[in-house]
C-alpha cells in the first residue's frame, strides 16, 4: 500500500507549534524558575557565556594547515547566504576573545572593535552573531528567562529584562553561585553580578515596606517567564548607528523620561516614568553593535567607557544601572587612524581590543564570494566561462598583496603560495613567514563589492558568454572613476595587475588547449612508461632493453626533453630522479600502482612533451587563417568537444579560446619553450 503524499497543508502545519509555543512562553513563579536553575544552571549565564556557548553549539572544522574555522560563520541558519570565506585567522582571534570574556579574565570589560577597509564583513561577522543569538535563545540549550510584577492588579515587565537571579539577596548569593558551579558542567564561573534596574528597584522596595521585610512575600508578586532574544521586536538586541554629530543625543543610548507619565506617577524621579528604551537597556542579555563605533560623539563615548569597564549606565536622574551585554563595534581605516592620532580618545583606545579583519589573500576563497552571489547566473540567459571568477579573484587578491622581498618569489607567485599552491620551491611553510613580514597585507587592495559590481554589468551585457577577458577590461576600465582610488601611482599599479592576470589567464588557456590536443591518454601513457624505465636504468646504472630485446643506454635526450618542461636544471636533474623512484618504490610497497596524474608537474610535463612531438600535426594556428580545410576542421571539432567535456566550456566559449590561444601562438608569445609554439605555426 503506498503511502499517501503530503498535501500543502501537512507541509505547513507540521504539528510542533503549539509545543515551541508553549516551550517559548513558559511563565511561573520565582520557586518554579528556581527549580529550572537547580535542572540547568547554565540558564544564568551572562551574554559572554551565552555567545561563546552558542558559537561552539554550531561546532567548527579543524583546517589542515592548523586552526579552526567555526561554522557559525558559514552562516548554516541562513543556508550560507551571510557565510564568510577566507578569514579562519581573524574569526579564531574574535572568539578566543570572546572566551576569555566568558572566563572573566578581562575582555568581557571592553569593546570588541572590528577593524578592516570597506567590504571586509565587518558588518556580516556582527549580523552573523546576533542571528546566532537569537536562534540560540530559541532552543532549550539556549534558554533564559526575565520577570515581571504583579502588583495590585497591573503586570509591569522589568524594562531591562533582566535575569531574575538577581532577585536572590545579596546575603544568600555566595552559596547560591557554589552550589551551580558545582552543577554546571563548563570550564567558566557563573556568578551573579549586578543589582536590580530602577523600575524592580521601586517595586522590590515598595513591597519590602508593604510586608515589613518578608522577602518571601515579596517574591510572590514575581512571575518569570521565557526571554527570546529578537532584533526586530528590540529585545536582547540592539544596533545603533551615529547620526550627524550635531543631532546626536545620549538618551539614545540610555533612554529618556515618558513626559506623559510624569503626571500620572507625580514626578520625573519616578523610575516608571522613565522608558528605558536606549540602546543599551535593549541589548541587555544579548549583543549591542555599534556601526561605524568611531564616528560618536565624545559624550557617547563617555557612556560606552562605562558600559564597558563597569557594566553599568548612567540614565538621566537615576543612579547607574547595571547592563550585561557584549559590545562589538565596526570601523574602518581612516576612522581608526583618527582615533590613534587623538591624544584625548586615550580613554577610549584603552578600552577596546582591536581585530583586524582583512580582505581575503586566498583567490579560492575569493571566488566563493563570487560564486555566491552570481551562482549560475541566476534567472539570467547568459553564460559564464570557466576561470572567469577565479582570474577575476586572483587579480582582486593581488592588489591586497604587497610585493615579496625575496629575491627569487614573484608577487604572482605568492599569490599561488597564499591559495595552497606549491611553487618555484616555495610551500606552505614559507606562507606563515611571508605573513609575518607582511602584517598589513588584507588591509589595503579592492574591495570584493567592486569586483562584484563589474561582474554584474558583464552580466547584463549583450554578449551570450561572459568570460575573463571581457570581465579584466571591465575592472580596468572602472579604476578610471573608481571613488576610492585618489592615487594615481595605485590606479596604475592596479592596472599592471590586470595585466599579470590577464596572463595568468592565457597560461592556463594554453595548457588546457594543449591538453585537449593531447587527450591521447595512451601515447602520454607509453611516454610514461618509457621515461620511468630510463629513470629506472639511470638510478641503477643499468642498461635499457627495448621493445626488440636490444640492450642501450638511458636515452639521457628524452629524460631531459621532458624534465626541461618543469623547468629541472640540469645540476637538479639526480635529485629529481632518485626523489621520483623513491616514490615509485614507495607506492609498490604499499601495494598500490604508481599513476603519473597523481603528480601534477610530471604529468603536466608529459602533456608538453607529447603536444611537442605533435606540433606539426596539430596546424591549431588555421583558425585564423579564412581557409581551413576539412581535416583541420575535423581535428580542431575534436579538441572543442574535449574541451567542453573535460574542462567545463560550452560551444562558444570553446570557440573563443581556440581562437583566442591559435592568435597567442600565431603570435610566437607563449612563455613556456619560447619560439616553439612558433615554429608549430
Amino acid at each position: 500500500m503506498t503511502k499517501p503524499e503530503q498535501t500543502l497543508k501537512d507541509l505547513v502545519h507540521t504539528g510542533r507549534e503549539r509545543e515551541r509555543f508553549l516551550a517559548l512562553n513558559w511563565e511561573g513563579s520565582f520557586y518554579d524558575y528556581l527549580e529550572q536553575v537547580d535542572a540547568n544552571p547554565l540558564i544564568c549565564r551572562n551574554a559572554w557565556q551565552r555567545m561563546l556557548d552558542m558559537i561552539e553549539h554550531h561546532g567548527w572544522e579543524e583546517r589542515p594547515a592548523g586552526g579552526r574555522a567555526w561554522r557559525l560563520f558559514s552562516d548554516p541558519l541562513g543556508g550560507g547566504r551571510d557565510a564568510i570565506f577566507g578569514l579562519d585567522g581573524a574569526l579564531s582571534a574574535l572568539v578566543k576573545t570572546i572566551r576569555a570574556g566568558a572566563h572573566g579574565f578581562g575582555p568581557e570589560r571592553r569593546v570588541i572593535l572590528l577593524h578592516g577597509p570597506v567590504g571586509s564583513s565587518k558588518s556580516t561577522i556582527a549580523r552573523l552573531l546576533k542571528g546566532g543569538l537569537e536562534a540560540y535563545s530559541r532552543r532549550e540549550e539556549g534558554a533564559l528567562f526575565t520577570f515581571s510584577w504583579d502588583v495590585d492588579g497591573e503586570i509591569t515587565p522589568s524594562p531591562m529584562n533582566q535575569d531574575p537571579i538577581l532577585l536572590v539577596p545579596t546575603e544568600a548569593r555566595p552559596a547560591f553561585v557554589e552550589r551551580m558551579n558545582q552543577r554546571s558542567n563548563r570550564e567558566y564561573k557563573l556568578e551573579i553580578e549586578g543589582e536590580l534596574d530602577p523600575v524592580s528597584r521601586h517595586f522590590y522596595q515598595t513591597l519590602m515596606e508593604r510586608y515589613e521585610g518578608d522577602w518571601e512575600k515579596v517574591i510572590s508578586h514575581v512571575r518569570v517567564h521565557r526571554f527570546v532574544l529578537d532584533e526586530q521586536e528590540r529585545k536582547g538586541i540592539g544596533t545603533f548607528q551615529p547620526k550627524d554629530e550635531k543631532n546626536q543625543d545620549s538618551t539614545e543610548l540610555t533612554g529618556d523620561l515618558n513626559y506623559r507619565k510624569i503626571a500620572e506617577f507625580g514626578s520625573d524621579s519616578d523610575a516608571r516614568a522613565f522608558n528605558f528604551d536606549g540602546e543599551f537597556n535593549v541589548a541587555n542579555r544579548g549583543m549591542l553593535e555599534f556601526v561605524e563605533v568611531l564616528k560618536l560623539d565624545v559624550a557617547f563615548l563617555y557612556d560606552l567607557l562605562g558600559a564597558t569597564q563597569e557594566h553599568s549606565i548612567k540614565p538621566r536622574k537615576f543612579p547607574q544601572t547595571h547592563i550585561d551585554e557584549v559590545i562589538i563595534g565596526h570601523t574602518n581605516e581612516p576612522e581608526y587612524k583618527k582615533l590613534q592620532s587623538n591624544d584625548l580618545m586615550e580613554a577610549f583606545r584603552d578600552r577596546t581590543i582591536k581585530i583586524d579583519i582583512p580582505y581575503n589573500l586566498a583567490a579560492s576563497d575569493e571566488v566563493k564570494i563570487y560564486e555566491r552571489q552570481f551562482g549560475s547566473c541566476g534567472s539570467t540567459t547568459r553564460s559564464v566561462a570557466p576561470h572567469t571568477f577565479e582570474i577575476a579573484a586572483l587579480w582582486a587578491t593581488l592588489t591586497r598583496i604587497e610585493d615579496p622581498t625575496h629575491p627569487t618569489l614573484s608577487l604572482l607567485q605568492k599569490a599561488r603560495l597564499y591559495d595552497g599552491k606549491r611553487t618555484n620551491g616555495f610551500g606552505a611553510e614559507q606562507v606563515e613567514e611571508l605573513r609575518r613580514s607582511a602584517p598589513r597585507e588584507g588591509m589595503n587592495g579592492i574591495s570584493p563589492r567592486y569586483v562584484q559590481d563589474s561582474l554584474a554589468n558583464c552580466l547584463v551585457s549583450e554578449s551570450a558568454t561572459v568570460g575573463p577577458i571581457e570581465v579584466l577590461d571591465a575592472l580596468e576600465e572602472g579604476l578610471g572613476h573608481h571613488s576610492l582610488i585618489s592615487n594615481e601611482d595605485t590606479r596604475k599599479r592596479y592596472s599592471h595587475l590586470i595585466t599579470l592576470a590577464r596572463e595568468e589567464y592565457e597560461e592556463i588557456i594554453k595548457q588546457e588547449v594543449q591538453a585537449a590536443i593531447c587527450a591521447d591518454r595512451e601515447a602520454i601513457d607509453r611516454l610514461c612508461g618509457k621515461y620511468v624505465d630510463n629513470v629506472k636504468a639511470y638510478v641503477t646504472q643499468e642498461k635499457v632493453v627495448g621493445t626488440d630485446g636490444v640492450a642501450n643506454d638511458p636515452d639521457e635526450r628524452l629524460m631531459r626533453a621532458i624534465e626541461e618542461k618543469i623547468d629541472i636544471p640540469e645540476g637538479r636533474k639526480d635529485d629529481f630522479r632518485h626523489e621520483l623512484m623513491n616514490y615509485v618504490a614507495s607506492v609498490h610497497l604499499e601495494g598500490e600502482t604508481f599513476d603519473y596524474r597523481e603528480n601534477e608537474r610530471l604529468s603536466r610535463a608529459l602533456e608538453l612533451k607529447v603536444f611537442e612531438d605533435r606540433r606539426d600535426s596539430i596546424q591549431l594556428t588555421s583558425l585564423v587563417s579564412t581557409v581551413v580545410d576539412p581535416d583541420s576542421q575535423e581535428r580542431i571539432a575534436l579538441i572543442r568537444d574535449r574541451l567542453v567535456r573535460e574542462f567545463g566550456y560550452d560551444e562558444l566559449s570553446a570557440d573563443f579560446v581556440l581562437d583566442y590561444v591559435a592568435n597567442l601562438f600565431a603570435r610566437g608569445d607563449a612563455r613556456e619553450e619560447p619560439g616553439e609554439e612558433a615554429q608549430a605555426a
